[in-house]
């Protein structure tokens, strides 16, 4: 959805929408989608500035990095973005602090659906794990160890300062 600036309304524009992605378009390779993106947008232009202040919702599956058991992520993102004119950009030698958090449209034009998949793709987690207590997949046996379902007894590496130990028991 291509929003043309010139033509906004001095009230601003209120979008409320259902967005269709590919998968594809995700950054996680094996995230797919269970419900579409649904956005709620306000749109507003002040002199060359166009605020944008949205909030999505969706529903993906993802994987979990642990015990490579598929999940569900909800996603209730809230985002407040600022717009500026690509010529301002240029006019300037350098950007300013104030600048970094600001984002430049080209040719009068800002395409939500772009702004809403970069946003979507920002919720991301860094480490997507089913939950915090996901204990992960045995290094022995292979299966998924959720509250001991593993016999396997793992020696645990003793670290840096394990031969320490050792020399400590030769002098007793």
């Amino acid at each position: 959805m291509i929003i043309d600036i010139d033509k906004l309304p001095k009230d601003g524009l209120k979008v409320s929408r259902n967005f269709d992605f590919p998968s594809i378009d995700l950054i996680e390779e094996d995230a797919v989608f269970l419900q579409p993106v649904h956005g709620e947008l306000t749109i507003k232009r002040i002199g060359e500035e166009v605020m944008v202040k949205g909030r999505i919702t969706t529903c993906l599956s993802l994987v979990c990095s642990r015990c490579l058991a598929p999940f569900e992520f909800a996603v209730d993102s809230r985002f407040d973005l600022v717009f500026l004119p690509e010529d301002v950009h240029e006019m300037k030698d350098e950007l300013e602090d104030e600048d970094l958090d600001k984002i430049f449209y080209k040719s009068h034009h800002i395409d939500l659906r772009e702004v809403i998949l970069e946003q979507l793709n920002l919720t991301f987690p860094s480490k997507l794990v089913c939950s915090e207590r996901c204990e992960g997949i045995c290094a022995v046996c292979g299966q998924v160890r959720h509250g001991g379902n593993c016999g396997c007894l793992v020696k645990e590496p003793e670290g840096r300062l394990g031969k320490l130990k050792y020399f400590m028991k030769d002098k007793s």
